[in-house]
């Protein structure tokens, strides 16, 4: 990826440094052939690296904000990559209007604490609708986790996303992984990542 941005594109200072760590372990979980749906794909910096590295994959990005599809817009026109798809305005917290009806894969990064819980509500409904048996649904961020202590800086982000929204915040993962199996997805993977991060991996029973 080009270090200058396009016109029109955004940038976003942890894709650097999280889009290598993420795409190693995405890489050799996912299908050999299909579609792989980003929801929430933010400045579209991730789905540029992801589509340049994974040539045998059809990436669609997805955000519900205007300005995160003409950045991700603007980054797929520069990329110019055949299999990184236009991307569509997609609210996860609104499943029974999703404009995809089936993708092979879901990748989901740094959305959960960034959004009300009705988002990661909505998530969990939409993977289990439009994936396959045995389908993945990957999730990356920072969790909340029983039994595990929570690094200071972790404290400190969520803090400040409640003071921003306090329907944001970091959220539990067995939680999380209670809906998803109220859902029909079985969480089978957790990674720890750089930087107080997880990887967390769903299949679709």
């Amino acid at each position: 990826m080009s270090a200058t941005p396009p016109p029109g594109a955004r940038v976003s200072p942890s894709t650097a440094r999280n889009r290598a760590p993420i795409l190693e372990v995405l890489a050799p979980r996912l299908p050999a052939l299909g579609l792989v749906l980003e929801i929430a794909a933010g400045a579209g910096e991730h789905a540029v690296h992801n589509a340049a590295a994974l040539p045998h994959l059809q990436w669609r990005p997805t955000d519900p904000d205007a300005e995160a599809l003409a950045s991700i817009a603007a980054w797929r026109d520069h990329a110019a990559l055949p299999n990184l798809l236009p991307p569509l305005r997609l609210d996860a917290s609104d499943p029974d209007n999703w404009p995809v009806a089936q993708a092979d894969a879901i990748v989901n990064i740094n959305m959960i604490h960034i959004s009300p819980w009705s988002a990661t509500q909505g998530l969990m409904a939409g993977a289990a609708r439009v994936l396959p048996p045995g389908g993945l649904l990957y999730l990356y961020g920072p969790y909340l986790e029983a039994g595990v202590e929570t690094a200071p800086s972790n404290l400190a982000f969520d803090q400040s996303l409640k003071d921003r929204n306090s329907a944001w915040g970091l959220r539990r993962l067995e939680e999380v992984a209670a809906l998803a199996s109220e859902c029909g997805l079985r969480l089978t993977e957790r990674l720890a990542m750089p930087a107080n991060n997880l990887s967390v991996f769903f299949r679709k029973t």
